[in-house]
Order: structure tokens, then C-alpha cells, then sequence
């Protein structure tokens, strides 16, 4: 008996090697390195959180600070009575960025997908290098110290970097169709990962001469980034005259599992599934999916809501693993920065290694929910490390693995497939606008998060923040398991299938 179309399968790689050309790696490598650069540039300020807080508190209570700053300047820079409310104001600043960035995200996505993606990631690049410069480097040659000053820059900060994510995914959705995807985001969603180390490195380099030079080099690498990306960039494959992706997926059949929709349902007809990324008529263009219609695609609220409890894990280590090092075992600053490369290291290897399982497999779901079932292991494990940097280091690779491995998947992989659904056949230019809605959502609990992690730590200590990622990962879990549920039927069901072909 043959195998029904819909069942059979063809290695990943195959599709997208047969189909990969220099502009494909070219658009890998430069949207790769751009949202590297902007990650690095929100590391440095997660890095340097020791030095800043010292700066704004008084010498009395920083024994190091005569050997480092005149009295005079300590005297009249100082905007906090003591490190605690210093501590909880960068928690806020936290908190302010990502909620500016939560909702540039939602705004974003839309204006990515009426604008050229180019444009937009370009100007976001260099003008959020501009604020980064002014709040860190510029503030601090003047001797210019105000709170709400700082606050308004990491608004602005905050509203400028969330150009980046929804536009490189959308090239990316551009350029690589579903066939390999799993595994190709999760490679190419290792670019955060890449950008914290990045910002970890260029911060510790340079850390002894100031905090104000770490902020100083990444926003000139990422002002120079934007450069590039505005001469180089292609957005999608019919600026080289390149067919759009899914023509040629049309005309071969054996391609049409790795082409179906995420959320279609179980009765759609074969030839419906060969769905098109963009429309093939060039003579009618593709009209923008509007918010709400975005929101009503089938898995992207779900999958906003879990990626807005595990955003806020993931971005909790981002924001204060540095900060937890030296605070809790008294570790120097520069030391802590590069021993937190680690969780990153764990990261990249869980996302690429868990994407290709999952292209592998054709589900996403299940893949996610044995990840976070180890990752609320691993975090229980982190919370009773030693004061011991290999085991520090060990376990917190490990805990990148099975956080940092989902968290890229939902925003990368999971993010392109809600957004190429069949549903949105004839109005497809929607992916920038779901990746917003996924990232955005995501970026509203992280921001909730920031702040109660500072109030959580200064109220009960480090052990109850960590108890706090365990219920936030098992809620993640929570709400996709409906999804997870659907997902393991239709693999049981696949299987029962290929076992009465046999």
C-alpha cells in the first residue's frame, strides 16, 4: 500500500540545500550580525550594573571609590542614598526599556510589513546606537547625572530597538521556506545568544577604563552595522530575481509535509497544503494582515502568552546573571560578565539542537514541552550551585540549554510558521506583523518580570527569584498544552497511518 502523500517525509536538509544560493547566506550572515550588534548593546548595560550603581551612590559606601573618582565627582554625582535603591532603579530601567520595547514590537511588525524592511532595521540600528551613546558614554563625560533623563533615553531606546526582531525574521521568512526551518532558525536564532557574548567580551575588555567606553564601542559597531545592512541587505528574493519562495514548492509534490501550515486542520486537501509564502500572482500584491487578524490566526495567542512568561526567565538571566554573580558570591565584575557567557553557550546549543528535532518530528509543541519539563530541573538545580565557577558555569550552561533553547524557537521558527499559515494565503505579508504580536506580547511579561526581580531580591533574596522562573516556566508549559496535546495526537496518528501502509 503506498505511503498517502501527507505522510510522506523528506529529510529536511534536502529541500534546503537544493535550494540555497550566496544571497541566501549572504541575508543569513547580515540579518544574523544585526540583531547580534543590537543585543550586545542591551548587554552592556545588563554588564556594567555594578559600576553604575557604585557611581550613583555615595563614596561612603563604596570602599574602592577614592582610588577610582575624585571625592568632588563622587559627591556630585551620586543619585541614590544607598546600593539598594540604586539596585531597584536599574531593575526599573529594565522594566521601562522592555515595556517601550513591548510596544514598539506590536507597532513594528506592522510598519515593517508597509515599509521596506531594510529601511526600517537600518534606521533602528543606527539610531538606537545614538542613544546608547548618549545614555551611557555621553551622560558620563559631562558629568551629567539625572534620573529622568535616563528614563526618557530608555524609552526611546526601548521604541528603536524593537524595529530589529520583527524585520530580520521577516527576511528570514523570506528567504528560507518551512522545509529546514526548524533547524535553520534554530542556528540562526543563536544571534542573541552571539550578541550577549559579544557584549560580554567588548564590556569586560574594556570595563577598567570606565563603564562609559563599554557603552562607547558597542553603540559605534552597531552605528557601523547599520551602515552595512542599509548597502546590503536583501529583503526577499525578488530584489536578484530569484523566484518567490513557495513557487517552486508548488510544483514538487513530495515536498508538501514539509509545507503545511503549523495550525491547519486535519481535513484540508493535499494540494491545499502546498500553500504559497507569497502571493504568485505579481500582478496583484499581497495586502498587509491587520492586527486583529493577526491575532485571530489559530496558536498565536497561545503561543504569545507562554513566550511572555518564558521571555521573562530568559531575559531575567540576560538582564541579571552579572549582577546575581557579584552580588551573591562576590565575584569581580569583569569576572562575572564572561563566566555569564555560559547560559548564552547553552542556548545556542539547545536552540539548534531542538529545532532540528523538531523539523525532524514536524511538531514544535512536544519539542518544547520536554524542554521546559528539564528546564524547571535545571533552574531548581541553579538556585543550590556552589561557590564554584566550573560548576556555576556547568549548570548554568545546561539551563540555558533548556530555556534559551525554547525561547528561540518560539520568537524565530515558531513566530515564521504562525506567520505563513494557509489562512493568510492572498494577504500574506503578515509575518513581521505576527512576530511582533509573539516578540511583543513576550516583551511585556519580561518587562513585568525585571521589576519583580529586583523587588523579589531585595525583599526575599536570590532563592525566591529563582522559585519565581519555576512557576513562570511551568506556566509557559501551562499554555501550550493544548497545542502540545494536538501536536501528539496527529504524531500517533501519522504513526498509526504508516503502520497500516506498511
Amino acid at each position: 500500500m503506498a505511503v498517502p502523500g501527507s505522510f510522506r517525509r523528506q529529510p529536511a536538509s534536502r529541500g534546503l540545500v537544493s535550494h540555497c544560493t550566496h544571497h541566501h547566506i549572504v541575508v543569513f550572515l547580515l540579518t544574523f550580525f544585526s540583531y547580534s550588534l543590537l543585543h550586545a548593546s542591551r548587554k552592556t548595560f545588563s554588564n556594567v550594573k555594578v559600576s553604575i550603581s557604585s557611581q550613583w551612590t555615595p563614596p561612603c559606601l563604596n570602599s574602592t571609590a577614592p582610588e577610582l573618582r575624585p571625592y568632588e565627582l563622587w559627591n556630585s554625582s551620586h543619585l541614590f542614598p544607598n546600593p539598594e535603591e540604586a539596585t531597584l532603579f536599574l531593575g526599573t530601567l529594565d522594566t521601562i526599556f522592555l515595556f517601550s520595547y513591548a510596544v514598539g514590537l506590536f507597532v513594528s511588525g506592522i510598519v515593517g510589513d508597509r515599509l521596506n524592511l531594510r529601511w526600517v532595521l537600518s534606521f533602528g540600528m543606527c539610531s538606537s546606537a545614538l542613544v546608547v551613546f548618549s545614555f551611557g558614554t555621553l551622560t558620563e563625560w559631562l558629568h551629567f547625572y539625572n534620573k529622568w533623563f535616563y528614563c526618557c533615553l530608555w524609552v526611546v531606546n526601548g521604541l528603536l530597538q524593537s524595529t530589529g526582531w520583527p524585520c530580520v525574521v521577516a527576511v528570514m521568512g523570506n528567504w528560507f521556506g518551512k522545509a529546514g526551518r526548524g533547524f535553520v532558525f534554530g542556528l540562526w536564532s543563536a544571534c542573541a545568544s552571539v550578541g550577549n557574548i559579544l557584549g560580554a567580551f567588548l564590556a569586560s575588555c574594556v570595563l577598567k577604563y570606565g563603564y562609559e567606553y563599554a557603552f562607547l564601542v558597542t553603540a559605534s559597531v552597531q552605528f557601523a552595522g547599520g551602515v552595512v545592512v542599509f548597502f546590503g541587505l536583501l529583503t526577499s528574493p525578488k530584489e536578484v530575481g530569484l523566484p518567490e519562495l513557495g513557487a517552486d514548492e508548488d510544483e514538487v509534490s513530495v515536498e508538501e509535509d514539509a509545507n503545511r501550515p503549523l495550525m491547519g486542520s486535519d481535513d484540508v486537501d493535499d494540494d491545499d497544503r502546498n500553500y504559497s509564502i507569497q502571493a504568485t500572482d505579481n500582478d496583484n500584491q499581497p495586502k498587509a494582515i491587520g492586527f486583529f487578524q493577526a491575532c485571530c490566526l489559530p496558536g498565536v495567542v497561545l503561543y504569545s502568552l507562554a513566550y511572555a512568561c518564558l521571555k521573562l526567565v530568559n531575559y531575567s538571566f540576560f538582564f541579571w546573571l552579572p549582577f546575581y554573580l557579584s552580588n551573591n558570591f562576590g565575584w569581580k565584575e569583569a569576572e562575572a560578565d564572561q563566566l555569564s557567557i555560559w547560559y548564552d553557550v547553552g542556548g545556542i546549543i539547545g536552540g539548534t539542537i531542538q529545532g532540528l528535532i523538531s523539523d525532524v518530528l514536524q511538531k514544535r509543541a512536544p519539542v518544547l514541552a520536554v524542554s521546559l519539563l528539564f528546564a524547571v530541573g535545571s533552574l531548581f538545580g541553579y538556585s543550590r550551585s556552589p561557590n564554584s565557577k566550573p560548576i556555576n558555569a556547568l549548570i548554568m550552561a545546561i539551563t540555558g540549554f533548556f530555556i534559551g533553547g525554547p525561547s528561540n524557537m518560539i520568537s524565530s521558527a515558531i513566530s515564521a510558521d504562525l506567520g505563513r499559515q494557509d489562512l493568510v494565503k492572498g494577504s500574506s505579508e503578515a509575518l513581521a506583523t505576527v512576530t511582533g504580536i509573539v516578540d511583543g506580547t513576550g516583551s511585556i511579561g519580561a518587562a513585568v518580570g525585571q521589576y519583580l526581580v529586583s523587588l523579589i531580591q531585595e525583599n526575599l533574596r536570590w532563592m525566591w527569584v529563582f522559585y519565581f522562573f519555576i512557576l513562570m516556566t511551568s506556566s509557559t508549559i501551562l499554555f501550550i498544552s493544548p497545542l502540545i496535546v494536538r501536536e501528539i495526537r496527529l504524531l500517533l496518528h501519522e504513526r498509526r497511518l504508516r503502520m497500516l501502509a506498511q
